[in-house]
């Protein structure tokens, strides 16, 4: 099967709401409406209160509470706003899979997301992008999952779904990794074409016929949340590190703690633990 027939599957791919329909657009145009926008957010209870509990949550430090749908979105943005309707599309297209425990999955998937934009905003590159990047890089793999669970067991017994060497092993079975997969549905969803580029560039941003910064920060976002979720100790996490992508970015790998030992590194250039780097986020996918 090609990356087409995967993507071709009625009733097998996650349906986005007109209102995200409109956030997806705001990427490329300047006239959205904010009144409409709220108006369709205030008309979805579910989503609505999703909203307000992100806007009043620990990770923007409010010290107000929000309490309108209006606050909400003039507080947290288009780009905020956005990933929240598009992390809820996906939580509830994808709900029952076999061969993946989904809440370590979406948990992988905000911690790449919230690594990758700290990363890029101490690099004063476009950390909103970033996260959008981060949030979904990791979606071809539950369409893979949805439509082909048959064939993607074995691989599931070879190597841990959030392996780094996934990608490689997709490409051996199928032809095409999981990040490539994530880039056609972000095109399906008229996604602009730099933000698609960049998802199919995630696994390997140096083998990109133009070089991604945008992927290459996913990739040490990536990194990061592995590390985390299949709780790699201290060897493993410095034997797996993208050290050509890092450099590539100019990246000082005094950042993160088990590289950081033997570097004389301020406590602030360190990333903080990512349970408080993410802290009230969660409410995407539930």
């Amino acid at each position: 099967m090609d990356i087409q027939s995967l993507i071709d599957q009625p009733g097998k791919l996650p349906t986005i709401p007109k209102v995200g329909q409109q956030l997806i657009a705001s990427f490329s145009s300047e006239d959205v409406s904010v009144g409409e926008i709220a108006n369709q957010l205030s008309a979805d209870p579910a989503l609505s209160a999703k909203l307000l509990r992100l806007a009043n949550s620990a990770y923007f430090h409010v010290s107000r509470t929000i309490g309108t749908v209006d606050a909400a979105l003039q507080m947290l943005g288009f780009v905020m706003v956005r990933n929240l309707v598009l992390g809820n599309s996906m939580a509830a297209a994808y709900k029952h899979l076999q061969g993946i425990d989904l809440q370590q999955f979406w948990r992988y998937n905000l911690y790449t997301a919230c690594s990758a934009r700290w990363l890029a905003h101490r690099a004063d590159f476009n950390s909103d992008l970033v996260f959008t990047l981060g949030l979904m890089h990791g979606l071809g793999q539950l369409q893979i999952h949805a439509v082909l669970p048959q064939a993607v067991a074995p691989l599931n017994q070879q190597c841990h779904v959030l392996d780094a060497t996934r990608p490689a092993l997709e490409q051996q079975h199928f032809g095409f990794d999981f990040t490539q997969v994530s880039a056609e549905l972000a095109r399906l969803w008229h996604f602009p074409q730099a933000l698609t580029d960049a998802l199919a560039h995630v696994a390997d941003p140096l083998a990109a016929p133009e070089f991604s910064e945008a992927a290459a920060w996913v990739h040490m976002g990536a990194w990061r949340a592995r590390c985390e979720v299949l709780g790699l100790n201290p060897e493993l996490q410095a034997a797996t590190y993208p050290v050509a992508v890092g450099h590539r970015l100019h990246l000082d790998s005094g950042w993160t703690g088990v590289l950081a030992n033997h570097l004389p590194q301020d406590e602030s250039s360190l990333m903080p633990p990512l349970l408080e780097l993410t802290e009230g986020l969660e409410a995407m996918f539930e």
